[in-house]
């Protein structure tokens, strides 16, 4: 219980609780507490008011003995429950003790008395009990990833490294530069040394916002962006709005309710449509639904006609040669039909496609050899650039064991289908391997 996570987190700036900190009288359950920081800005949250009766939870107190806290007490009573021995617990287990002050406290409370050997016992029978009927057993757990700097995991994990839970750039990453020349001497004035403090305190602020958003980003899931952009996907394009509108608020109302509110309105997206489908069927007058099976069958069936007329129509306004249309109308028929087409589709486009580039005295033109060549001259790229786009790929399959690709449009910034060309280019000859 001496560890800052183990103190419940303040409702105002979320930060873990160093004692002495406030809890409201009036509000809970669950309880409210704040930290001494929010109480004295008046800190109002929901139904919790800034004039409402509080208590000021602190074990700064005697309990036992006057030189004694209860937080040293309890200190005490646990290195007692782990050593199981007076002789046994050091100093370092009892904050603010000595080893003279250890040995003269446990036997002033007479530790062999029957309190604190009940005490003890009673501990032991706890720990074992709960080992015994709640015990895990053990997993090896895999080894957390490690991406590379600046690969494309590392990218798509915004530069979150798992072992470490920490990321490569904080927000307001550069707040220590203000205390890197700051030093308190003993000859400091007043005016200078809060001046220092105010300082440092203003860092400590800046510390609890850098904390509060990598705990909204951990909560959230929002660590691999990709992954959450694909879960939005799954929601109706009505609901993809509404999840684009409300992610601003996410922030204030948690992970399980902002979850709970999109699927709800989800779920009445749903519930919408589905009476809006059975209003159709009701106003078409069918009763059950296996009419309604026939209905949409032969419903289904009218809109791809009626799409065929339509295409149709659209092709005939723009075809001025009338040879061409019998020769797709003819097509189109043996494709209803089921036989394959006899005659070949004219191509009315007009357009001419584009000779292959020559590479006479462009640079980097030796370093290719002869299907390299080949393949700038078809896709119209200069050496230069394909060694460029060559490089890139062969690292990023290499980092990450093979490529995608997706990746590997999203590595070149050119067009798709060039980037298509090469990829299976350097798929086919062997330089990379499919991820």
């Amino acid at each position: 219980l001496n560890g800052p996570s183990d103190k419940p987190p303040c409702r105002g700036c979320s930060s873990y609780l160093m004692e002495p900190y406030i809890k409201c009288a009036e509000c809970g359950p669950p309880p409210f507490f704040l930290c001494l920081q929010c109480f004295t800005r008046g800190f109002e949250y929901k139904k919790h008011q800034s004039d409402h009766t509080y208590e000021i939870m602190t074990s700064d107190f005697p309990v036992l003995d006057p030189s004694w806290t209860a937080q040293e007490e309890m200190a005490l009573l646990e290195a007692l429950g782990v050593k199981g021995c007076p002789a046994l617990v050091g100093s370092e287990r009892v904050k603010g003790g000595t080893s003279e002050r250890v040995k003269g406290g446990t036997s002033e409370r007479g530790v062999w008395g029957p309190y604190v050997t009940f005490l003890i016992s009673n501990l032991k029978q706890v720990e074992e009990a709960k080992t015994t009927d709640t015990a895990i057993p053990f997993q090896s757990a895999d080894d957390p990833p490690r991406p590379t700097f600046d690969s494309l995991l590392s990218r798509d994990m915004a530069g979150y490294m798992p072992a470490r839970a920490d990321f490569i750039e904080e927000f307001d990453n550069y707040a220590e530069w203000d205390l890197r020349d700051i030093d308190f001497v003993e000859d400091d004035s007043d005016i200078l040394h809060a001046l220092k403090m105010a300082v440092v305190d203003i860092y400590h602020s800046r510390l609890k916002e850098r904390q509060r958003r990598k705990k909204i980003i951990r909560d959230h899931g929002l660590i691999n962006l990709r992954k959450f952009q694909l879960m939005e996907r799954r929601y109706p394009k009505e609901v993809q709005d509404l999840y684009e509108t409300m992610r601003r608020f996410a922030r204030i109302v948690g992970p399980v309710e902002h979850d709970k509110f999109i699927e709800s309105h989800a779920l009445e997206f749903e519930l919408r449509r589905e009476i809006k489908r059975l209003q159709e069927y009701r106003t078409a007058g069918i009763t059950n639904f296996c009419s309604a099976r026939t209905y949409d069958h032969l419903k289904k069936t009218r809109e791809e006609e009626r799409l065929k007329r339509t295409m149709l129509s659209e092709v005939l306004q723009y075809i001025q040669d009338s040879s061409a249309c019998q020769q797709w109308l003819r097509r189109q028929a043996d494709i209803d039909s089921g036989l394959s087409p006899s005659i070949p589709m004219a191509s009315n486009s007009g357009r001419r496609s584009a000779p292959p580039l020559n590479l006479t005295g462009l640079p980097g033109t030796e370093k290719l050899n002869e299907k390299e060549k080949e393949l700038c001259q078809m896709v119209r790229l200069v050496p230069g650039a394909y060694l460029e786009y060559k490089s890139a790929l062969l690292n990023e399959c290499n980092k990450q064991g093979g490529l995608r690709l997706a990746q590997a449009r999203a590595l070149i910034k050119i067009d798709v289908n060039k980037t298509r060309k090469i990829y299976d280019f350097l798929i086919r000859e062997g330089y990379i391997t499919k991820a």
